[in-house]
């Protein structure tokens, strides 16, 4: 009867999708106007943009916490039509963009995942629900650009072996706008797409000459210098760093950089990740190729804030595909994901955090709590990597569809 009840109840959505991610979006922008500050990140981009050209880029300071750029020259180059904008106007625009990426991330996932594009109904009902994960929420909340990013470099992914210059083309200028969509390029090549990964690497190639071109004190200062400072981005500790390095800063009250026990983690991360990307090009599994090397990425990198893990997305539908949550790895994983991006649990964490007193140890119990989105990422790593040679349905007949795909992909 609970069966039943659930079918009709989702029968019931599927059919008015339309209204249900309208509602969705309205309370979204709701919650923006009655609770929410102006969109941080956008106020950056808004006001640093213009310095590009006057050479003060990476002087800038916007907002009451006096945020500044920590982007490319490049990046600056792109957002600053922005700065032509009035202010209410490109807060609109960065949030249309955004919210037209978290689609277009749903979609080109279930390409990658199942060969075939979702139903205008099952979209709408995916992107309702995803736009209240934290990762997401918080992007929108700041009018941060990982949605749209991770949308290109999906959009890559799912590109035919035959496009290499586009596929890559897009990796690679998404790189330029900001350094970390660069690891989807181990993506092209671990699919056997090497021109894509080739042209990635030029167009990343292009966007550092155009920024010499248009500001060369701004770049030589970014790549030069400012790259490597990552205490101007922000603190490691902070419980917002999702990454690695931050997991075991809290976890043992200092900073302990690249040390000997960061080392022997990121190895163990990199073995786990090496096993799960073997398993997944032995099914053909593009989707589970490339969470692998997302995930990975996100957890060696020094600073991976909650909301650059955007790429919870497809690890959900990923996890939640008929095929694989058959698995109890996979349902682990799935259940973790909910909890830590459903619940808000970093954001709690961080007002914990906020209410410490200067020299307070850091609470043996947040800092627990605060491996949250690397658990999720080992899960995630581990249930991919499960055995699943005996996988039935739409998957394996997407990987028997695609084996033309990648057999030209060797020869690109």
């Amino acid at each position: 009867m609970t069966r039943l009840r659930g079918a009709s109840w989702l029968g019931w959505a599927r059919r008015h999708a339309v209204w249900v991610l309208a509602a969705s979006l309205a309370a979204h922008v709701l919650l923006m106007l009655l609770s929410m500050p102006a969109p941080t990140d956008i106020r950056v981009y808004y006001e640093a943009a213009p310095g590009l050209l006057s050479g003060h880029l990476y002087e800038v300071r916007s907002g009451p916490h006096g945020l500044v750029f920590t982007y490319p020259p490049f990046a600056a180059l792109v957002l600053l039509p922005l700065s032509w904008l009035p202010w209410p106007v490109a807060v609109v625009v960065v949030q249309t963009v955004s919210v037209f990426a978290l689609l277009v991330i749903v979609d080109r996932s279930a390409v990658l995942l199942d060969g075939a594009r979702l139903e205008h109904g099952r979209l709408m009902l995916w992107a309702a629900v995803l736009l209240w994960c934290e990762p997401v929420h918080h992007t929108l909340d700041l009018g941060q650009v990982n949605l749209v990013l991770a949308a290109i470099a999906l959009s890559a992914a799912a590109l035919p072996a035959g496009r290499p210059v586009l596929a890559g083309g897009g990796v690679g200028i998404a790189a330029g706008m900001k350094l970390t969509p660069a690891v989807t390029s181990v993506y092209l090549l671990v699919a056997g797409r090497r021109k894509a990964a080739l042209w990635s690497l030029g167009a990343f190639g292009m966007t550092l000459a155009i920024g010499w071109l248009v500001a060369p004190r701004e770049s030589a200062r970014f790549w030069l210098g400012l790259l490597w400072d990552t205490g101007r981005v922000g603190s490691v500790m902070s419980v917002r760093n999702q990454s690695l390095r931050g997991v075991l800063a809290r976890l043992t009250g200092q900073e302990t950089g690249l040390g000997l026990l960061w080392c022997a983690c990121a190895m163990l991360v990199l073995g786990t990740a090496v096993f799960a990307g073997y398993r997944a090009t032995r099914r053909s599994d593009r989707l589970g190729i490339l969470l692998v090397v997302q995930l990975t990425g996100l957890m060696l990198l020094p600073i991976s804030w909650s909301h650059h893990w955007v790429w919870c997305i497809p690890a959900l539908m990923w996890l939640a595909a008929p095929p694989n949550r058959t698995h109890r790895a996979a349902r682990l994983a799935l259940a973790a994901w909910t909890l830590a991006t459903g619940t808000n649990l970093v954001p709690h964490l961080a007002t914990a955090q906020s209410a410490l007193a200067p020299g307070d140890d850091y609470p043996r119990l947040l800092a627990w709590l605060g491996t949250a989105y690397c658990v999720c990422g080992i899960a995630t790593l581990l249930a991919i990597g499960h055995p699943k040679e005996h996988r039935t349905g739409r998957v394996l007949v997407a990987g028997r569809q695609n084996a033309s795909y990648h057999g030209t992909g060797a020869a690109t």
